[in-house]
């Protein structure tokens, strides 16, 4: 049994990771040596390293998209315990060979921002490779030759695993490698892979793990990669209860890891069939942040019946995200769920928490929208 909280980087935390915090409190500790892989367009170095020496060798990336800094987190918890002395840890370092680059787009991560400094989705630029990041990551692939790719990302929180009221506080994703969607030989390996992983997880977080879309698009990195033959796994961080942070959801991301990497250093994964990936249901769009039952206590405007769903933007301040509320929709708004269910009762002003506007405020403000 791992205990995480051994191996929990504690300089890192929250939702807003910078290369400049990586660089202070992180690179430091690692006990190999870190090579430039590339540059961003605003010319900030862009480090990847390299640990174990198997024969299996897996590549992973993470905070393509900058604001998506939750499996960052999970890889320097990661990278603390493959350098430690636990016997899983010194058996994948004994069987794989990891190369990790733990921000590839670090002018977007400063942002905080989904795209670079060209406002370019990298993740949308795998057959253009018009951006240095992304022409960083292709050199890199290729040189390295990996036998598996994780591609680690965030998911928003309106997302449900299935038509459930369970958040999808992990989702997984094995890319399609053509139009069809056939599953090829590199597509199903990454499937059984996702299975060993979702079969951990169920016992932490039933019924909280997702299936993302699998609609074929070649300027992914991850469907280019599958097309490539490599056998290619997309981690998308979501939503646990009251864990806007992301702090608890980091913890899971870690866990899966270890649990893929394990697998693959014991040569498990033909223990798995792609059964076990089409059991995790898929994600749909069902989440509210906030959901505003009787609204029309405090705006005669909404009609009987009518419910005001509230999702979050997020914005940076400084070097804080706060947690914005917006109106999303408006409407009887059945079959959708919330993470927070507020009932008006009287005319009071109630406030989200102590850094949101206040109920009164939000629906005052919705005839201006």
């Amino acid at each position: 049994m791992i205990d995480y909280s051994e191996y929990r980087e504690d300089s890192i935390h929250g939702r807003y990771i910078t290369m400049e915090m990586l660089q202070e409190n992180c690179f430091p500790k690692l006990k190999v040596d870190t090579i430039i892989i590339g540059n961003s367009v605003q010319g900030i170095p862009i480090p990847a390293f390299t640990i174990g020496q198997g024969k299996h060798k897996i590549l992973m990336w993470s905070q393509m998209h900058g604001n998506e800094s939750t499996t960052t987190k999970a890889v320097w918890d990661l990278v603390n315990f493959i350098q430690s002395q636990h016997e899983t840890a010194k058996s994948i370092k004994e069987a794989c060979t990891l190369t990790i680059v733990p921000m590839l787009n670090p002018d977007g991560a400063k942002a905080y921002t989904r795209v670079n400094s060209n406002q370019i989705d990298l993740n949308r630029d795998a057959k253009n490779l018009s951006q240095p990041e992304s022409v960083a990551l292709r050199t890199l692939f290729q040189k390295f030759e990996p036998d598996f790719c994780f591609n680690l990302h965030d998911q928003r929180t309106l997302f449900s695993a299935g038509r459930t009221d369970n958040p999808a506080t992990v989702s997984f994703l094995s890319p399609a490698s053509n139009e069809q969607r056939d599953i090829t030989p590199s597509r199903e390996t990454a499937m059984k892979l996702i299975g060993a992983m979702n079969s951990l997880l169920q016992k932490m977080i039933p019924g909280q793990v997702g299936r993302y879309d699998d609609g074929f698009n070649d300027n992914c990195v991850g469907d280019t990669f599958q097309m490539l033959e490599v056998p290619t796994v997309l981690f998308e961080a979501g939503h646990y209860p009251n864990d806007y942070e992301r702090e608890k959801t980091r913890e899971y991301i870690f866990l899966a890891m270890v649990e893929a990497l394990r697998t693959i250093a014991t040569d498990e994964i033909s223990d798995f069939t792609k059964d076990t990936y089409f059991d995790i249901p898929e994600n749909e769009k069902l989440f509210f942040d906030v959901l505003v039952k009787n609204p029309r206590v405090i705006n005669k405007e909404y009609k009987e019946g009518e419910k005001v769903g509230v999702r979050y933007k997020e914005v940076l301040e400084g070097s804080k995200i706060n947690f914005v509320p917006e109106i999303a929709e408006v409407g009887t708004l059945e079959g959708f769920y919330a993470h927070r269910i507020i009932e008006v009762a009287d005319t009071v002003g109630l406030d989200f928490n102590t850094s949101h506007k206040t109920i009164m405020d939000l629906f005052l403000s919705i005839n201006e929208k």
